[in-house]
Protein backbone atom coordinates (compact mmCIF):
# COMPACT_ATOMS: atom_id res chain seq x y z
CA UNK A 1 0.00 0.00 0.00
CA UNK A 2 1.25 3.47 -0.86
CA UNK A 3 2.17 5.97 1.81
CA UNK A 4 -0.74 8.16 2.87
CA UNK A 5 -0.45 11.89 3.47
CA UNK A 6 -3.31 12.96 5.76
CA UNK A 7 -4.70 16.46 5.28
CA UNK A 8 -7.05 17.42 8.11
CA UNK A 9 -9.37 20.35 7.38
CA UNK A 10 -9.95 22.05 10.73
CA UNK A 11 -11.52 25.36 9.73
CA UNK A 12 -15.13 26.41 10.20
CA UNK A 13 -17.30 27.18 13.20
CA UNK A 14 -20.15 24.65 13.34
CA UNK A 15 -22.69 27.33 14.20
CA UNK A 16 -25.57 24.85 14.64
CA UNK A 17 -23.85 23.60 17.81
CA UNK A 18 -24.05 26.95 19.58
CA UNK A 19 -23.81 27.74 22.49
CA UNK A 20 -20.98 25.20 22.82
CA UNK A 21 -19.40 26.12 19.50
CA UNK A 22 -18.19 29.72 19.16
CA UNK A 23 -16.24 31.60 16.52
CA UNK A 24 -13.01 31.36 18.56
CA UNK A 25 -13.72 27.85 19.92
CA UNK A 26 -15.33 25.97 17.02
CA UNK A 27 -16.89 22.52 16.75
CA UNK A 28 -13.74 20.57 15.94
CA UNK A 29 -12.21 21.62 19.29
CA UNK A 30 -15.18 20.43 21.37
CA UNK A 31 -15.47 17.20 23.33
CA UNK A 32 -18.89 16.01 22.15
CA UNK A 33 -18.77 12.21 22.17
CA UNK A 34 -16.05 11.38 24.74
CA UNK A 35 -13.12 13.00 26.55
CA UNK A 36 -11.27 13.87 23.33
CA UNK A 37 -12.15 16.64 20.91
CA UNK A 38 -13.39 15.88 17.40
CA UNK A 39 -10.01 17.03 16.03
CA UNK A 40 -8.15 14.71 18.39
CA UNK A 41 -10.49 11.84 17.54
CA UNK A 42 -9.84 12.37 13.82
CA UNK A 43 -6.08 12.33 14.34
CA UNK A 44 -6.30 9.17 16.45
CA UNK A 45 -8.40 7.52 13.73
CA UNK A 46 -5.79 8.41 11.11
CA UNK A 47 -2.99 7.06 13.28
CA UNK A 48 -4.50 3.55 12.97
CA UNK A 49 -3.90 3.46 9.21
CA UNK A 50 -0.81 1.73 7.77
CA UNK A 51 1.98 3.63 6.00
CA UNK A 52 0.84 6.97 7.37
CA UNK A 53 2.92 10.16 7.07
CA UNK A 54 2.90 13.01 9.62
CA UNK A 55 -0.40 14.87 9.25
CA UNK A 56 -0.93 18.32 7.82
CA UNK A 57 -3.69 20.25 9.62
CA UNK A 58 -5.26 23.30 7.97
CA UNK A 59 -6.72 25.86 10.40
CA UNK A 60 -7.68 29.50 10.58
CA UNK A 61 -5.07 31.87 11.96
CA UNK A 62 -7.13 32.61 15.08
CA UNK A 63 -7.30 28.92 16.10
CA UNK A 64 -3.63 28.10 15.71
CA UNK A 65 -2.53 27.89 19.35
CA UNK A 66 -5.43 25.89 20.76
CA UNK A 67 -5.14 23.52 17.77
CA UNK A 68 -1.45 23.00 18.51
CA UNK A 69 -2.20 22.46 22.20
CA UNK A 70 -4.76 19.77 21.43
CA UNK A 71 -2.41 17.95 19.05
CA UNK A 72 0.42 18.09 21.58
CA UNK A 73 -1.85 16.45 24.16
CA UNK A 74 -2.00 13.28 22.04
CA UNK A 75 0.55 10.54 22.65
CA UNK A 76 2.73 9.78 19.65
CA UNK A 77 2.04 12.94 17.64
CA UNK A 78 5.52 14.40 17.67
CA UNK A 79 5.56 15.25 13.97
CA UNK A 80 2.92 17.37 12.26
CA UNK A 81 2.51 20.69 10.47
CA UNK A 82 -0.23 23.25 10.93
CA UNK A 83 -1.05 25.30 7.82
CA UNK A 84 -2.54 28.70 8.66
CA UNK A 85 -5.23 30.30 6.52
CA UNK A 86 -5.21 34.12 6.77
CA UNK A 87 -8.90 34.04 5.81
CA UNK A 88 -11.56 31.40 5.19
CA UNK A 89 -11.92 30.54 1.47
CA UNK A 90 -13.81 27.22 1.69
CA UNK A 91 -12.37 23.74 1.18
CA UNK A 92 -10.91 23.91 -2.35
CA UNK A 93 -8.21 26.55 -1.66
CA UNK A 94 -7.31 24.80 1.60
CA UNK A 95 -6.79 21.48 -0.17
CA UNK A 96 -4.85 23.11 -3.03
CA UNK A 97 -2.59 24.83 -0.52
CA UNK A 98 -1.93 21.59 1.35
CA UNK A 99 -1.04 19.77 -1.88
CA UNK A 100 1.37 22.52 -2.94
CA UNK A 101 2.93 22.59 0.53
CA UNK A 102 3.59 18.81 0.45
CA UNK A 103 4.96 18.87 -3.10
CA UNK A 104 8.28 17.02 -3.22
CA UNK A 105 8.35 15.98 0.44
CA UNK A 106 7.65 12.33 -0.39
CA UNK A 107 7.45 10.44 -3.67
CA UNK A 108 4.54 8.28 -4.73
CA UNK A 109 2.02 9.20 -2.05
CA UNK A 110 -1.77 9.41 -1.87
CA UNK A 111 -3.43 12.35 -0.15
CA UNK A 112 -6.24 11.54 2.27
CA UNK A 113 -8.36 14.62 3.00
CA UNK A 114 -10.59 14.46 6.08
CA UNK A 115 -12.74 17.03 7.88
CA UNK A 116 -11.67 17.42 11.51
CA UNK A 117 -15.19 17.65 12.90
CA UNK A 118 -16.81 14.37 11.81
CA UNK A 119 -17.43 11.16 13.72
CA UNK A 120 -16.64 7.65 12.46
CA UNK A 121 -17.69 4.87 14.82
CA UNK A 122 -16.28 1.84 12.97
CA UNK A 123 -12.51 1.99 12.61
CA UNK A 124 -12.20 -1.30 10.70
CA UNK A 125 -14.68 -0.25 8.01
CA UNK A 126 -12.93 3.10 7.77
CA UNK A 127 -9.57 1.39 7.27
CA UNK A 128 -11.05 -0.85 4.57
CA UNK A 129 -12.63 2.12 2.77
CA UNK A 130 -9.33 4.01 2.81
CA UNK A 131 -7.50 0.98 1.41
CA UNK A 132 -9.97 0.76 -1.50
CA UNK A 133 -9.76 4.51 -2.07
CA UNK A 134 -5.96 4.39 -2.24
CA UNK A 135 -6.12 1.73 -4.94
CA UNK A 136 -8.53 3.85 -7.00
CA UNK A 137 -6.40 6.95 -6.47
CA UNK A 138 -3.41 5.01 -7.78
CA UNK A 139 -5.42 4.31 -10.93
CA UNK A 140 -5.77 8.04 -11.57
CA UNK A 141 -9.08 8.90 -9.90
CA UNK A 142 -10.05 11.62 -7.48
CA UNK A 143 -11.95 9.50 -4.96
CA UNK A 144 -14.73 10.53 -2.64
CA UNK A 145 -16.30 8.47 0.12
CA UNK A 146 -20.05 7.86 -0.14
CA UNK A 147 -21.80 6.75 3.02
CA UNK A 148 -24.76 4.38 2.75
CA UNK A 149 -27.69 6.41 4.16
CA UNK A 150 -29.72 5.05 7.06
CA UNK A 151 -32.34 7.81 7.19
CA UNK A 152 -33.69 10.62 4.96
CA UNK A 153 -31.28 13.31 6.13
CA UNK A 154 -31.82 16.88 4.90
CA UNK A 155 -28.57 18.22 6.36
CA UNK A 156 -26.24 16.28 4.02
CA UNK A 157 -25.38 16.57 0.35
CA UNK A 158 -25.89 13.39 -1.69
CA UNK A 159 -23.97 11.52 -4.38
CA UNK A 160 -25.83 9.64 -7.10
CA UNK A 161 -23.94 6.45 -7.90
CA UNK A 162 -23.33 5.16 -11.42
CA UNK A 163 -21.78 1.99 -12.79
CA UNK A 164 -19.21 0.44 -10.47
CA UNK A 165 -17.29 3.16 -8.68
CA UNK A 166 -18.35 5.89 -11.12
CA UNK A 167 -20.42 8.89 -10.03
CA UNK A 168 -23.54 9.99 -11.86
CA UNK A 169 -24.06 13.36 -10.14
CA UNK A 170 -23.73 15.42 -6.95
CA UNK A 171 -26.87 16.70 -5.22
CA UNK A 172 -27.35 19.65 -2.89
CA UNK A 173 -29.00 19.18 0.51
CA UNK A 174 -32.56 18.05 -0.29
CA UNK A 175 -35.92 18.69 1.31
CA UNK A 176 -37.44 15.88 3.34
CA UNK A 177 -39.56 14.41 0.50
CA UNK A 178 -36.61 14.28 -1.89
CA UNK A 179 -34.41 12.82 0.85
CA UNK A 180 -36.97 10.05 1.34
CA UNK A 181 -36.94 9.37 -2.40
CA UNK A 182 -33.11 9.15 -2.40
CA UNK A 183 -33.27 6.65 0.47
CA UNK A 184 -35.89 4.50 -1.27
CA UNK A 185 -34.07 4.38 -4.60
CA UNK A 186 -30.91 3.01 -3.00
CA UNK A 187 -28.45 4.54 -5.48
CA UNK A 188 -27.83 7.72 -3.49
CA UNK A 189 -25.20 8.13 -0.79
CA UNK A 190 -24.36 10.75 1.80
CA UNK A 191 -21.50 12.98 0.69
CA UNK A 192 -18.99 12.57 3.51
CA UNK A 193 -16.52 15.27 2.43
CA UNK A 194 -13.61 12.79 2.55
CA UNK A 195 -11.30 12.43 -0.47
CA UNK A 196 -8.26 10.53 -1.73
CA UNK A 197 -6.08 11.29 -4.76
CA UNK A 198 -2.53 11.29 -6.05
CA UNK A 199 -0.72 14.58 -6.43
CA UNK A 200 -0.37 14.10 -10.20
CA UNK A 201 -4.09 13.48 -10.74
CA UNK A 202 -5.15 16.36 -8.51
CA UNK A 203 -2.73 18.78 -10.17
CA UNK A 204 -3.83 17.77 -13.66
CA UNK A 205 -7.54 18.09 -12.86
CA UNK A 206 -7.21 21.41 -11.00
CA UNK A 207 -5.14 22.92 -13.80
CA UNK A 208 -7.93 21.87 -16.16
CA UNK A 209 -10.94 22.94 -14.08
CA UNK A 210 -9.60 25.53 -11.61
CA UNK A 211 -6.30 26.95 -12.89
CA UNK A 212 -6.77 30.35 -11.24
CA UNK A 213 -7.30 28.84 -7.80
CA UNK A 214 -4.50 26.32 -8.17
CA UNK A 215 -2.09 29.04 -9.30
CA UNK A 216 -3.07 31.43 -6.50
CA UNK A 217 -2.45 28.78 -3.86
CA UNK A 218 0.89 27.86 -5.46
CA UNK A 219 1.86 31.50 -4.99
CA UNK A 220 0.44 31.53 -1.44
CA UNK A 221 2.74 28.62 -0.58
CA UNK A 222 5.77 29.98 -2.43
CA UNK A 223 5.46 33.30 -0.60
CA UNK A 224 4.34 31.77 2.68
CA UNK A 225 6.33 31.77 5.91
CA UNK A 226 7.46 29.07 8.33
CA UNK A 227 6.84 29.83 12.00
CA UNK A 228 7.92 26.87 14.17
CA UNK A 229 5.21 24.20 13.71
CA UNK A 230 3.16 26.63 11.63
CA UNK A 231 3.25 27.53 7.96
CA UNK A 232 1.32 30.66 7.03
CA UNK A 233 -0.17 31.01 3.52
CA UNK A 234 0.59 34.42 2.02
CA UNK A 235 -2.48 36.58 2.52
CA UNK A 236 -2.72 38.52 -0.74
CA UNK A 237 -2.31 35.46 -2.97
CA UNK A 238 -4.88 33.45 -1.04
CA UNK A 239 -7.22 36.42 -1.03
CA UNK A 240 -7.40 36.26 -4.83
CA UNK A 241 -8.72 32.66 -4.72
CA UNK A 242 -12.38 31.99 -5.45
CA UNK A 243 -14.09 30.86 -2.23
CA UNK A 244 -15.32 27.50 -3.55
CA UNK A 245 -15.88 24.05 -2.10
CA UNK A 246 -13.88 21.19 -3.58
CA UNK A 247 -17.16 19.67 -4.82
CA UNK A 248 -17.97 22.77 -6.87
CA UNK A 249 -14.39 23.54 -7.95
CA UNK A 250 -13.46 20.02 -9.06
CA UNK A 251 -15.66 17.04 -8.24
CA UNK A 252 -18.74 18.19 -10.18
CA UNK A 253 -16.64 19.04 -13.26
CA UNK A 254 -14.06 16.28 -13.53
CA UNK A 255 -14.52 13.01 -15.43
CA UNK A 256 -11.81 11.42 -13.26
CA UNK A 257 -13.92 11.08 -10.12
CA UNK A 258 -14.87 7.81 -8.42
CA UNK A 259 -16.63 6.79 -5.22
CA UNK A 260 -15.88 4.27 -2.51
CA UNK A 261 -19.07 3.22 -0.72
CA UNK A 262 -18.80 2.74 3.03
CA UNK A 263 -21.66 0.86 4.69
CA UNK A 264 -22.07 0.66 8.49
CA UNK A 265 -19.32 3.24 8.89
CA UNK A 266 -21.09 4.95 11.78
CA UNK A 267 -20.40 8.32 10.14
CA UNK A 268 -21.89 11.67 11.08
CA UNK A 269 -20.80 15.25 10.46
CA UNK A 270 -22.59 16.24 13.70
CA UNK A 271 -24.10 19.17 11.87
CA UNK A 272 -26.76 19.75 14.53
CA UNK A 273 -27.75 18.82 18.08
CA UNK A 274 -30.23 16.35 16.58
CA UNK A 275 -27.36 14.62 14.78
CA UNK A 276 -25.43 14.38 18.05
CA UNK A 277 -28.49 12.93 19.82
CA UNK A 278 -28.80 10.36 17.02
CA UNK A 279 -25.33 8.85 17.59
CA UNK A 280 -24.95 9.00 21.39
CA UNK A 281 -26.04 6.34 23.86
CA UNK A 282 -29.44 6.96 25.42
CA UNK A 283 -31.16 5.95 28.64
CA UNK A 284 -34.31 3.81 28.74
CA UNK A 285 -36.43 6.90 28.02
CA UNK A 286 -34.41 7.93 24.97
CA UNK A 287 -32.54 10.75 26.70
CA UNK A 288 -28.95 11.86 26.15
CA UNK A 289 -27.54 13.62 29.20
CA UNK A 290 -24.14 15.18 29.81
CA UNK A 291 -23.03 16.97 32.96
CA UNK A 292 -25.01 17.66 36.14
CA UNK A 293 -28.53 16.73 35.04
CA UNK A 294 -31.68 15.50 36.82
CA UNK A 295 -34.63 14.29 34.75
CA UNK A 296 -38.19 13.65 35.85
CA UNK A 297 -40.83 12.31 33.43
CA UNK A 298 -38.61 13.31 30.48
CA UNK A 299 -38.35 11.48 27.17
CA UNK A 300 -36.27 11.69 23.97
CA UNK A 301 -34.35 14.80 25.04
CA UNK A 302 -30.76 16.00 24.83
CA UNK A 303 -29.79 17.84 28.02
CA UNK A 304 -26.21 19.09 28.48
CA UNK A 305 -25.01 21.04 31.52
CA UNK A 306 -21.61 22.71 31.54
CA UNK A 307 -21.64 24.84 34.70
CA UNK A 308 -24.79 24.25 36.77
CA UNK A 309 -27.48 21.72 37.61
CA UNK A 310 -30.22 21.35 34.98
CA UNK A 311 -33.46 19.76 36.16
CA UNK A 312 -36.34 18.95 33.79
CA UNK A 313 -39.92 17.86 34.43
CA UNK A 314 -42.33 16.60 31.78
CA UNK A 315 -40.22 17.39 28.70
CA UNK A 316 -40.39 15.52 25.42
CA UNK A 317 -38.25 15.80 22.29
CA UNK A 318 -36.46 18.87 23.64
CA UNK A 319 -32.94 20.26 23.45
CA UNK A 320 -31.44 22.00 26.52
CA UNK A 321 -27.82 23.14 26.43
CA UNK A 322 -26.30 25.36 29.14
CA UNK A 323 -22.93 27.11 29.27
CA UNK A 324 -21.58 29.72 31.68
CA UNK A 325 -23.01 32.59 29.63
CA UNK A 326 -25.86 31.14 27.55
CA UNK A 327 -28.84 28.76 27.66
CA UNK A 328 -30.45 27.20 24.59
CA UNK A 329 -33.88 25.57 24.71
CA UNK A 330 -35.60 24.30 21.54
CA UNK A 331 -37.51 21.38 20.08
CA UNK A 332 -34.90 18.81 19.15
CA UNK A 333 -36.44 18.58 15.68
CA UNK A 334 -35.63 22.26 15.07
CA UNK A 335 -31.96 22.07 16.04
CA UNK A 336 -30.95 23.08 12.49
CA UNK A 337 -32.56 26.48 13.19
CA UNK A 338 -29.97 27.26 15.88
CA UNK A 339 -27.97 28.79 13.04
CA UNK A 340 -30.58 31.58 12.90
CA UNK A 341 -29.72 32.55 16.47
CA UNK A 342 -26.03 32.58 15.62
CA UNK A 343 -26.72 34.84 12.63
CA UNK A 344 -28.50 37.30 14.91
CA UNK A 345 -25.69 37.20 17.47
CA UNK A 346 -23.17 38.00 14.76
CA UNK A 347 -25.29 40.79 13.28
CA UNK A 348 -25.77 42.37 16.71
CA UNK A 349 -22.03 41.97 17.46
CA UNK A 350 -22.67 40.16 20.71
CA UNK A 351 -19.70 38.58 22.40
CA UNK A 352 -21.59 35.29 22.79
CA UNK A 353 -21.03 34.77 19.06
CA UNK A 354 -17.24 34.70 19.44
CA UNK A 355 -16.29 33.90 23.03
CA UNK A 356 -17.03 31.68 25.99
CA UNK A 357 -16.48 32.98 29.52
CA UNK A 358 -13.21 31.05 29.37
CA UNK A 359 -10.97 32.23 26.53
CA UNK A 360 -7.86 30.28 25.50
CA UNK A 361 -4.61 32.02 24.68
CA UNK A 362 -1.20 30.62 23.63
CA UNK A 363 0.07 31.17 27.18
CA UNK A 364 -2.95 29.62 28.96
CA UNK A 365 -6.46 30.97 29.51
CA UNK A 366 -8.59 33.51 31.30
CA UNK A 367 -12.12 33.24 32.67
CA UNK A 368 -14.38 36.24 33.22
CA UNK A 369 -15.83 35.85 36.73
CA UNK A 370 -17.72 39.14 36.90
CA UNK A 371 -18.08 42.20 34.71
CA UNK A 372 -19.56 45.64 35.07
CA UNK A 373 -19.28 48.91 33.10
CA UNK A 374 -16.42 50.09 35.36
CA UNK A 375 -14.76 46.91 36.60
CA UNK A 376 -14.05 43.31 35.56
CA UNK A 377 -12.73 40.32 37.50
CA UNK A 378 -10.85 37.51 35.76
CA UNK A 379 -9.17 34.27 36.76
CA UNK A 380 -5.94 34.00 34.76
CA UNK A 381 -4.06 30.71 34.29
CA UNK A 382 -0.53 30.78 32.83
CA UNK A 383 1.11 27.50 31.78
CA UNK A 384 4.58 26.60 33.12
CA UNK A 385 7.29 28.49 31.22
CA UNK A 386 4.77 30.67 29.37
CA UNK A 387 4.55 34.45 29.41
CA UNK A 388 2.21 37.13 28.20
CA UNK A 389 3.29 39.95 25.90
CA UNK A 390 5.01 43.08 27.18
CA UNK A 391 2.07 45.45 26.98
CA UNK A 392 0.23 48.49 28.28
CA UNK A 393 -3.34 49.78 28.44
CA UNK A 394 -4.67 53.27 27.79
CA UNK A 395 -7.88 53.03 29.81
CA UNK A 396 -7.58 50.52 32.64
CA UNK A 397 -5.74 49.84 35.88
CA UNK A 398 -5.02 46.26 36.97
CA UNK A 399 -4.60 44.51 40.32
CA UNK A 400 -3.06 41.02 40.34
CA UNK A 401 -3.32 38.60 43.29
CA UNK A 402 -1.51 35.24 43.06
CA UNK A 403 -3.62 32.23 44.10
CA UNK A 404 -1.23 29.38 43.27
CA UNK A 405 2.24 29.18 41.73
CA UNK A 406 4.85 31.88 41.23
CA UNK A 407 4.54 34.99 39.05
CA UNK A 408 7.44 36.83 37.49
CA UNK A 409 6.16 40.35 36.84
CA UNK A 410 7.53 43.29 34.89
CA UNK A 411 5.81 46.40 36.28
CA UNK A 412 7.24 49.54 34.76
CA UNK A 413 10.96 49.65 35.62
CA UNK A 414 10.68 46.89 38.24
CA UNK A 415 10.90 43.12 37.92
CA UNK A 416 9.44 41.25 40.88
CA UNK A 417 8.54 37.72 41.97
CA UNK A 418 5.12 37.15 43.53
CA UNK A 419 4.11 34.07 45.48
CA UNK A 420 0.79 32.81 46.82
CA UNK A 421 -1.33 35.57 48.42
CA UNK A 422 0.99 38.32 47.18
CA UNK A 423 -0.15 41.08 44.81
CA UNK A 424 0.86 44.01 42.63
CA UNK A 425 -0.88 47.08 41.17
CA UNK A 426 -0.34 48.24 37.58
CA UNK A 427 -1.28 51.87 36.84
CA UNK A 428 -2.80 52.89 33.51
CA UNK A 429 -0.18 53.45 30.79
CA UNK A 430 2.46 51.29 32.53
CA UNK A 431 4.37 48.68 30.58
CA UNK A 432 3.92 45.28 32.20
CA UNK A 433 4.36 41.57 31.60
CA UNK A 434 3.31 38.38 33.40
CA UNK A 435 5.37 35.19 33.29
CA UNK A 436 5.24 31.77 34.94
CA UNK A 437 8.81 30.68 35.78
CA UNK A 438 7.60 27.62 37.71
CA UNK A 439 6.71 24.01 36.90
CA UNK A 440 3.03 24.18 37.88
CA UNK A 441 0.24 26.38 36.54
CA UNK A 442 0.24 29.96 37.76
CA UNK A 443 -3.26 31.05 38.76
CA UNK A 444 -4.13 34.58 39.77
CA UNK A 445 -7.11 36.88 40.13
CA UNK A 446 -7.05 40.06 38.04
CA UNK A 447 -9.25 43.03 38.90
CA UNK A 448 -9.55 45.58 36.09
CA UNK A 449 -10.88 49.10 36.77
CA UNK A 450 -11.34 51.79 34.16
CA UNK A 451 -13.55 53.61 31.70
CA UNK A 452 -13.03 50.98 28.96
CA UNK A 453 -12.24 47.30 29.55
CA UNK A 454 -12.28 45.85 26.01
CA UNK A 455 -9.66 43.32 24.89
CA UNK A 456 -8.63 45.69 22.09
CA UNK A 457 -7.14 48.11 24.65
CA UNK A 458 -3.78 46.34 24.44
CA UNK A 459 -0.59 47.84 23.01
CA UNK A 460 1.99 45.09 22.56
CA UNK A 461 5.72 45.92 22.55
CA UNK A 462 7.10 42.35 22.59
CA UNK A 463 5.36 39.02 22.09
CA UNK A 464 6.93 35.58 21.84
CA UNK A 465 3.87 34.33 19.92
CA UNK A 466 4.13 36.85 17.09
CA UNK A 467 0.84 38.62 17.84
CA UNK A 468 0.44 42.22 16.79
CA UNK A 469 -1.34 45.13 18.48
Amino acid sequence: MKKIQPVILAGGVGSRLWPLSRELYPKQLLQLTDNTSLLQTTLLRVSQLPDILPPVVVVGEEHRFITRKQIDELDGYNEYTILLEPMGRNTAPAICGAVHFCNGMEEDIVFLVLPADHVVMNQNIFNDAVERAVLLADEGYVVTFGVKPTSPETGYGYIEGGDGQRIQSFKEKPGIELARKYLEEGSYFWNSGMFAFSEATFASEMEKHGPEMYGCMAEAVERGEVDDRFFRFEKNAMGRCPADSIDYALMEKSDKVAMVVAENLGWSDIGSWQALWDILDKDNSGNVTQGNVLLEDTENCLVRAEEMLIATVGLEDTLVVETADALLVAPLSRSQDVKKIVTRLKKERRKEFSFHRTVYRPWGSYTVLEESPRFQIKRITVSPGAKLSLQMHHHRYEHWVVVTGTAKVVNGDREILLHENESTYIPVGTRHRLENPGVIDLELIEVQIGSYLGEDDIVRFEDVYGRQE
